[in-house]
């Protein structure tokens, strides 16, 4: 079971081989796959995304299933921030990763790595 980063999926969808790999095993695995909401917020907040970049991410999402904030979200995320000093968005997706009981999928180990309890995957 995984929870993909934001920065993984771009990764996967520019076509980066390595990532591509990765998540082709992934997805082929029939194993659970999730997102936290801030996923899908980061993904559609690019300025200049195109008619094709945006089909492109809503197939992919319609792959994973996605987590919305709630109250244990909040204030796992909430902990997470104040005891390890993450940006509010990378508390939520790794809150969401420990909820689920998942490995993060990220190529940003650096963000994540002092969460003790985060299992985490590089690409």
């Amino acid at each position: 079971m995984y929870t993909l980063d934001t920065n993984a999926i771009i990764y996967y969808l520019k076509g980066d081989a390595k990532t591509v790999a990765i998540f082709r095993d992934i997805f082929n695995g029939g194993v659970p796959i999730y997102i936290s909401v801030i996923t899908e917020l980061e993904l559609f907040s690019f300025s200049e995304l195109s008619a094709k970049e945006i089909e492109n991410i809503d197939n992919l999402l319609k792959t994973v299933m996605i987590i919305p904030i709630d109250s244990r979200v909040a204030r796992t995320a909430g902990f997470v921030r104040r005891r390890y000093k993450l940006k509010v968005p990378d508390s939520i997706i790794a809150s969401t990763s420990m909820l689920t009981g998942t490995t993060l999928i990220t190529r940003n180990i650096d963000d994540f790595k002092k969460i003790p309890a985060l299992p985490l995957l590089k690409i």
